[in-house]
């Protein structure tokens, strides 16, 4: 028996279960970031890797809200541990309310209340085993995830690390003197922040490194030329475009790690609207373990052609309808799932956890079969599929809500 491989499905069975956690300490960040320090109720501390988060069931106004927020404080402590909130206001003037679960954290949980979360989850992760140097580059709250990772990196590594965070400017900035001491324990570390909206106040005390966006001039100029692994997290619109800058610069897609609520396509698409990313060609030669290029590569051989009209055969058989529209996706080796499938296709379904915790996501299964990679919490009734954790087993049909 493989006691490593069943101790570590013990774990992942038992982190798929809704604990109490007692809030012990509520933090003030920023103007828009609060942090929750939070321990186990039963005193029993959940191992977590650096860039994983915790599903939080929340009962408002009797709803049941489930929402996903990264444990951002040092993973080697075993008592307690730190998630950080950006309070979600709706834009001034307008009749959108303000984000429900931030708002009720932000104004009504307090000190000593209890909250009831699952996880660890996340496949968003610090490599650990990898000795190449580390780019940590956050927008806004993005930067919860990667501070966890920062601890590890200074704790247990002698790796370089480069940490680049933008957010507008310094009322909105969380964690800024957490950095600076952190970076400051040890040597290879650098730090930048940048402010696209400094104030005078900034400018005058010297608070940020550049103003505006991050462009791909800062990058080349703060980065020296290096073999990096980059964790990237933030809102949309900074994902897309730091993304499409690293992309531009040559950086091997396997190199960009990425926390990104939405379809891997819409980073990848971001190329095609990159005017620029052609225009740096002549400066960056585009890195040769590009999966693009390994793939071009492999069909110019006789044998791996074959093999990809076998794999496309059997690509062929197991097309997915989407009811009630009848759109199609073809399902392909490299979608983690029929929800991914489903947005592929230009669908937007609803989902919340992500990981067959909160059935937010089921739907019918009207014709064929699947196979669940990730356990559901409680049971699929017969005739329903949860899209998020699930694969097809041949050709499908589900209809969504």
């Amino acid at each position: 028996m493989n006691t490593t491989a069943s101790s570590a499905s013990t774990e992942a069975t038992a982190n798929r279960r809704f604990r109490d956690y007692r809030v012990l300490e509520k933090q003030r960040e920023s103007e828009v970031i609060t942090s929750f320090v939070l321990q186990p109720v039963d005193g029993v501390m959940p191992p977590y890797q650096p860039g994983q988060y915790l599903v939080f069931r929340l009962e408002i106004d009797g709803q049941i809200v489930l929402r996903n927020y990264s444990v951002s404080g040092d993973p080697d402590c075993t008592d307690r541990l730190r998630i950080s909130v950006k309070h979600e206001k709706a834009p001034a003037g307008s009749s959108v309310a303000d984000g429900l679960a931030s708002s009720y954290l932000h104004q009504q949980v307090q000190p000593g209340d209890v909250l009831s979360a699952a996880g660890p989850m996340g496949e968003f992760v610090l490599d650990e085993s990898s000795q190449r140097p580390v780019v940590l580059l956050s927008g806004g709250v993005g930067q919860t995830p990667l501070l966890a990772m920062l601890h590890r990196l200074l704790k247990r590594s002698q790796r370089k690390v480069y940490v680049i965070h933008a957010c507008d400017n310094s009322a909105v900035h969380a964690f800024a003197d957490e950095m600076r001491e952190l970076v400051a324990q040890r040597e290879g570390v650098q730090l930048y922040f940048c402010y696209r909206n400094p104030t005078e106040h900034d400018e005058q005390a010297g608070l940020h490194h550049v103003a505006g966006l991050i462009t791909r001039e800062q990058l080349q100029r703060w980065l020296p030329l290096d073999d990096y692994e980059f964790y990237l997290c933030g809102p949309s619109a900074f994902m897309q475009s730091n993304y499409g800058v690293l992309r531009s610069l040559g950086v091997a897609r396997e190199r960009i790690h990425y926390e990104f609520f939405g379809p891997a396509t819409v980073l990848e698409n971001t190329l095609a609207d990159d005017g620029a990313a052609s225009a740096v060609q002549d400066q960056v030669q585009p890195a040769p373990s590009s999966r693009v290029d390994a793939n071009v590569l492999e069909l110019d051989s006789p044998v791996e052609a074959v093999r990809g009209a076998a794999t496309a055969a059997e690509d062929a058989a197991q097309t997915v309808t989407f009811l009630p529209d009848g759109r199609q996706g073809q399902w392909h080796e490299d979608c983690p799932s029929l929800l991914d499938l489903a947005e592929e296709t230009g669908l937007s379904p609803d989902f919340n956890c992500r990981a067959g915790l909160c059935n937010t996501c089921m739907c019918t299964l009207v014709s064929g079969e699947v196979d669940y990679f990730e356990e559901p919490l409680d049971p699929v009734p017969e005739g329903k599929v949860l899209l998020c954790c699930s694969r097809p087993r041949g050709p499908v049909a589900v209809e969504l809500p």
